[in-house]
């Protein structure tokens, strides 16, 4: 389906247009250009509001059995992923990784709790459910339709968890390069061990099976839609 003539000049259009300049720039190892590059996706995706994605807060309660998360799909390439997850309130998405990858994250409305963490050490593959890992947490925050967008980096706040707090919460969120368990990109879970102590953020966290409290539906995207070959 082509899209129409609104969806080539929208912001979420812009979006995915920016994020692939971005990222386009890493791969060719061009540090310049995507410092630059980087720091004007983040502004461009600080300007998205949820009315931009045709989206509303879901105020009443979800049907029984509905997954606590879902997400909408815009678009994808080899280079970024690009979606909008929705928590109903007080559903989180856990404590999991995003190895060798970038992340933006976009609050559309509600609120969402953020907590960034470091690894002190690089992860042994494969995956070795129930090993310890030295991490230390970086921050806590709180993000709302009125904050900035929220980054992570390969090396920097790439463990993290979100939870929606008081009602429900929706978030746009680009990863770069999406997933791709054939790669050794696979998302991989945690379980705090031990919280930080008085006299530091230094953590110790269990790497667990996907928690079974958790699972992510999806749904349909009703917004501008995202044609790859008119980016």
């Amino acid at each position: 389906m082509m899209p129409r003539d609104g969806d080539m000049t929208s912001v979420v259009h812009r979006v995915a247009r920016q994020a692939l300049l971005t990222f386009k720039a890493r791969a060719q190892e061009e540090a310049k250009a995507f410092t630059e590059s980087h720091g004007e996706l983040r502004r461009v995706m600080a300007e998205v509001r949820a009315a931009d994605l045709r989206l509303a807060p879901r105020l009443a309660p979800p049907p029984p059995g509905r997954p606590p998360v879902t997400y909408m799909h815009i678009c994808e390439t080899q280079r970024f992923s690009m979606g909008v997850f929705l928590l109903r309130g007080g559903a989180s998405i856990p404590l999991h990784d995003h190895p060798g990858m970038h992340g933006l994250l976009r609050v559309l409305y509600g609120t969402a709790r953020i907590s960034c963490f470091d690894r002190l050490e690089r992860p042994r593959p494969p995956a070795q459910l129930g090993a310890l890992r030295r991490a230390v947490l970086r921050s806590v925050g709180e993000y709302t339709e009125e904050s900035g967008t929220c980054v992570l980096f390969p090396d920097r706040d790439n463990l993290h968890q979100i939870d929606a707090v008081d009602g429900p919460t929706a978030f746009m969120d680009v990863l770069a390069p999406p997933y791709e368990p054939d790669q050794g990109r696979d998302c991989h879970y945690y379980r705090l061990v031990t919280a930080p102590g008085p006299g530091g953020q230094e953590v110790t966290l269990r790497e667990i099976p996907q928690p079974p409290e958790f699972w992510c539906g999806s749904e349909p995207y009703p917004g501008p839609q995202v044609c790859i070959g008119t980016l």
